[in-house]
């Protein structure tokens, strides 16, 4: 007798695969429970309805004009970024390095030399 005698040899059995697993059975709802439920999402959606009608704008005058300002500024911005060319912008930035002094300048970094 070998240590192998007590094995099984038949093949792996994996939950809902195949005929020979009966699985789980799902359990059968009642009309009463989804009426339940359509009701539910009605009250929900009624609700949601309403709640967009009444919504009021909370800020006060000074706040919204500030949001106005800022929008307007930031198209300001996007306009005045859009309107220049890559090659415009390089020379703006070259001008802007000629116009600092040498203590921006990329220090030597060799120490024998």
């Amino acid at each position: 007798m070998s240590a192998y005698d007590g094995v099984q040899k038949s093949a792996l059995k994996i939950k809902g695969v195949g005929a020979l697993s009966a699985g789980k059975k799902k359990k059968k709802k009642d009309k009463e429970s989804k009426s339940r439920m359509e009701q539910v999402a009605t009250n929900q959606s009624d609700e949601e309805v309403k709640a967009k009608k009444t919504y009021t704008d909370k800020r006060t005058p000074a706040q919204i004009a500030f949001d106005k300002m800022q929008e307007k500024r930031q198209m300001e911005r996007i306009l005045n970024k859009a309107s220049k060319t890559h090659k415009h912008r390089v020379e703006d930035f070259n001008r802007h390095l000629d116009n600092l002094t040498e203590h921006y300048d990329i220090p030597k970094v060799s120490w024998t030399k």
